[in-house]
C-alpha cells in the first residue's frame, strides 16, 4: 500500500502480519495493566477494555482505509503520467483536476490532512514518545532497585515497600532507583545521539522472552488459584479508578502510528479486516486473562505496578530463585532493547516536523539540540517519578488518545473525499472500513472527546482533594 514511496522490505504472509500486529500490540503496557483493573472492578475493567478493543478495532480499519485511498491516488498520478508522457497533446483539462477556491489545482499535489492536521498529528505522536520514552526510562531502573535491594526473600510478599525505606544501609530505596536511572541514561542515552536499528534476531530473543515471561505467569495465578491459595477479592466495579483504566487501555491496545510499515509488506491484502479482527480478539483475550488471574491471586492492596514484581518477591508463587530473577529483570533486557529505537524514532520526528523544503540543519543543531530535547525530558519525568500506572495512564489518555481515535477518523474522513473526485462517487475501496457509514466517524471524534474532558475533570478534581 506505500505506492512504491518507501521501501517495503520483505513480503510475508498474512499470518506472519498477524503475528507482528500481535508482538506490536502487546507490550509494557500489559504489565500495568492487573493493578488497573484491581482499581476500577473486575466487572467494569471487563466491559470497558472491550469495549475500547472495538473501538481501536475500528480506528485501524479507519487508517487501512486511509492507506488504501492514498495509494489509489498514487497509482492514478502514475498512470496519468504515463499517458501524458505517451500523449503528442494534452487536454486543458484532465480528471485530476479539480476546482479549490476558484482555481484548478492537482488532487494529488494536496496532502490528505491539512498543514494543521500533519502538525497535529506529529504533536500526537512525539507526547506519545515522550511518554513511552519516561514509562521506559522509569520501568528498568525500577526492576533493578526491587533485584538489587534484596526484596526477594521469601516473605517479601506481604510487605509494601515506600521509597524511603532503607536499600543498603543508609541508601534509600529511592536514591539506588535514581543511581540506577542515571546509570541507565549514561549507556543507552547516547545512543540518541546516532542511529540504532534492531536486528532480527534480537527482535526474535527479546520477544521470546516476553512470551515466556507472560506464559510463566499466567500460568502460576492459575495454579494458585487451583490450590485455593489465592488472596485476591477483587471489588466489582469502582468508577475512582475508570479514568486510569482507559489510558492504560487505551497504550496497550496502540498500533495505529506503525501500521503502515507493519501492513504494506503484506503479500496477501484480501482479508486484511478478518485478520485484524482476530488479532483483536487474540489480544482482548489475552489481556483479560493476565489481569484477571492476577486479581483473583493477589491482594489488591499488594498488586505492583509493574505486574512481574508479584512473582520475585513471594515464595509461594515461585519457589525457584533463577525463574524469580528471570522475571524481577525481564523488563530490563526487553525494555532497553526497545529504548534507543524509540528515542531514534523521536528524535527524527522533531526533524521532520521542523523541516522546510531545501533546508538543512546545523550540525550543532541536527547532533546535538535535537537528541538533547529528545532525552532530557523523559529523563526528568522518571527522575521525579517512578509511578508507572500514572504514567501509562497520562500517555494513553492524553497523546493515545489523539493517535488511536482524533487522527485516524480525520484521516479517512478526508481520504474519502479527497478520493471521490478522482476516481468518481461509484469507485470502491476494496480495503473499505466495514464501519463506512460516518456515523462511525463522528462517534469516534464524540467518543475521544468525552473522554478527554472525563479524564481531564477526574484529575482537576483530584488535585483538588489533595
Amino acid at each position: 500500500m506505500a505506492g512504491g514511496i518507501t521501501e517495503t522490505g520483505e513480503p510475508y504472509s498474512p499470518f506472519v502480519g498477524l503475528v507482528y500486529m500481535f508482538n506490536l500490540i502487546v507490550g509494557t503496557g500489559a504489565l500495568t495493566m492487573p493493578k488497573a483493573f484491581a482499581a476500577a472492578g473486575w466487572v467494569v475493567s471487563v466491559s470497558l477494555i472491550t469495549f475500547l478493543a472495538f473501538m481501536s478495532f475500528m480506528t485501524t480499519t479507519f487508517v487501512i482505509e486511509a492507506m488504501a485511498a492514498a495509494n489509489a491516488q498514487l497509482r492514478w498520478k502514475r498512470r496519468e503520467q504515463e499517458e501524458i508522457n505517451d500523449s503528442d497533446s494534452s487536454s486543458d483539462y484532465s480528471d485530476d483536476e479539480v476546482v479549490i477556491r476558484g482555481r484548478s489545482e492537482p488532487v494529488e499535489t494536496r496532502p490528505i490532512l491539512s498543514v494543521l492536521g500533519v502538525n497535529m498529528f506529529y504533536i500526537c505522536l512525539i507526547v506519545y514518545l515522550y511518554g513511552d520514552l519516561a514509562i521506559y526510562a522509569a520501568a528498568v531502573p525500577v526492576s533493578l532497585m526491587e533485584v538489587a535491594c534484596g526484596n526477594h526473600s521469601c516473605s517479601a510478599g506481604s510487605v509494601k515497600y515506600n521509597d524511603t525505606d532503607s536499600c543498603w544501609g543508609p541508601v534509600r530505596r529511592k536514591d539506588a532507583y535514581r543511581v540506577f536511572l542515571a546509570t541507565f541514561t549514561l549507556l543507552l542515552g547516547p545512543f540518541t545521539f546516532f542511529n540504532a536499528q534492531k536486528t532480527k534476531y534480537l527482535q526474535i530473543l527479546t520477544s521470546l522472552m516476553r512470551w515466556i515471561a507472560f506464559t510463566m505467569m499466567i500460568i502460576l495465578a492459575l495454579i494458585r488459584i487451583g490450590k485455593g491459595h489465592s488472596e485476591g477479592r477483587p471489588s466489582v466495579a469502582q468508577i475512582s479508578g475508570v479514568p486510569n483504566l482507559f489510558g492504560v487501555c487505551v497504550y496497550s491496545f496502540m498500533c495505529q502510528h506503525s501500521l503502515p510499515s507493519l501492513v504494506t509488506p503484506i503479500s496477501n491484502k484480501k482479508r486484511m479486516s478478518s485478520l485484524v479482527m482476530a488479532d483483536y480478539i487474540l489480544i482482548l483475550c489475552f489481556y483479560s486473562l493476565l489481569s484477571l488471574t492476577a486479581i483473583f491471586c493477589f491482594d489488591s492492596s499488594l498488586l505492583r505496578d509493574m505486574y512481574t514484581l508479584n512473582f520475585t518477591d513471594n515464595c509461594d508463587v515461585l519457589s525457584i530463585p533463577v525463574l524469580r530473577y528471570f522475571l524481577g529483570l525481564f523488563p530490563v533486557f526487553t525494555i532497553s532493547t526497545n529504548f534507543p529505537i524509540i528515542a531514534v524514532t523521536l528524535r527524527n520526528n522533531w526533524k521532520t516536523l521542523f523541516h522546510r523544503d531545501g533546508g538543512t540543519y546545523p550540525w550543532v543543531v541536527d547532533r546535538i539540540v535535537f537528541p538533547l530535547i529528545t532525552l532530557v525530558p523523559p529523563i526528568i519525568v522518571a527522575f521525579c517519578t517512578h509511578d508507572l500506572e500514572a504514567l501509562v495512564g497520562i500517555t494513553g489518555a492524553y497523546a493515545g488518545t489523539g493517535i488511536q481515535y482524533i487522527i485516524p477518523a480525520f484521516l479517512v474522513y478526508f481520504s474519502r473525499r479527497h478520493l471521490e473526485p478522482v476516481l468518481g462517487r461509484d469507485a470502491v475501496n476494496k480495503h473499505r472500513s466495514p464501519f463506512h457509514h460516518t456515523f462511525w466517524v463522528w462517534f469516534v471524534i464524540l467518543w475521544a472527546t468525552f473522554c478527554l474532558m472525563f479524564v481531564t475533570a477526574n484529575i482537576v478534581l483530584t488535585e483538588a482533594k489533595n
